[in-house]
């Protein structure tokens, strides 16, 4: 099965569809995703041009077989997300206002890198169930701040 977003003319999607494949077979008999926009744009009143093909199995560039050379246009798209027509990626909402693209992982980063690690000491107190030791991210300071769940 095919996967296909429906976005609107601001490149928000809309819908995510599933299509059979062999509604996407040329006149060779090869999948191509034109003849699948063709396909939807007849069979639901939407342009082709704004019918997109997405991976169900990709996110953050990564491709869930573990064989990442099949990662499609960086994250399977969902509702809200946003198409990003010049770097080929679906885009999640963006958690912060301050966030920036990465689009080599095609997530959102802080301004200032991940959050640090946790030291041995904090990591040694989180348990299966309880996650002591964690950093949030602080908008206001654009910093990440250590909490403890326990305290």
């Amino acid at each position: 099965m095919a996967h296909f977003a429906k976005i609107s003319e601001t490149k928000k999607v809309l819908q995510v569809l599933t299509l059979n494949n062999d509604d996407m077979l040329n006149a060779d008999g090869v999948q191509t995703e034109s003849v699948g926009q063709t396909y939807l744009e007849q069979h639901n009143n939407w342009p082709a041009h704004l019918w997109i093909q997405t991976s169900y199995n990709t996110i953050n560039n990564t491709h869930n077989s573990g064989d990442n050379s099949k990662a499609f246009r960086g994250n399977a798209a969902a509702i809200g997300y946003t198409w990003d027509e010049d770097n080929q990626i679906f885009w999640p909402q963006k958690p912060y206002a301050s966030w920036v693209k990465h689009n080599a992982s095609t997530s959102w980063k802080s301004p200032i890198g991940d959050a640090p690690a946790l030291t041995t000491e904090q990591e040694s107190q989180n348990t299966a169930d309880t996650h002591a030791w964690y950093y949030v991210w602080n908008e206001d300071n654009t910093t990440w701040d250590l909490l403890n769940a326990l305290a």
